[in-house]
């Protein structure tokens, strides 16, 4: 089970992120790119960006027990995430995707170079 310790921790390695307040919950930015967020509404959740929508319905679809949304964010390539329901490897991933998707192209180059793809 991740944690929000997890979050900041993982958030917080990947290069030229800093975090800032979004919506008044706890918010990730790379060069001032907002790519993660910890939510406080009701319903909870980590809300991380993905490459498009055909993604976003495909995590919907794979594990509605961790991969959730609301109205708010439709249209939007945009998945809320049940913190309780993810391990901190799958939080990994997720996070480190989110941010590649909001990460200006030299900063993704650089990181890519020192980690390529397996």
């Amino acid at each position: 089970m991740a944690t929000e310790d997890d979050v900041r921790r993982i958030a917080l390695s990947l290069p030229e992120t800093t975090e800032k307040p979004w919506y008044g919950t706890p918010g990730f930015r790379v060069k001032d790119k907002g790519f993660l967020r910890i939510r406080t509404e009701a319903e909870g959740g980590l809300v991380v960006f993905v490459a498009d929508l055909d993604e976003k319905e495909a995590l919907l679809a794979s594990d509605p027990a961790k991969f959730f949304t609301t109205p708010h964010y439709d249209g939007y390539a945009t998945v809320l995430v049940h913190l309780d329901a993810v391990g901190v490897d799958e939080l990994t991933e997720l996070i480190t995707d989110s941010w590649r998707t909001k990460a200006p192209k030299r900063v993704l180059a650089a990181y890519l170079a020192d980690h390529p793809d397996p």
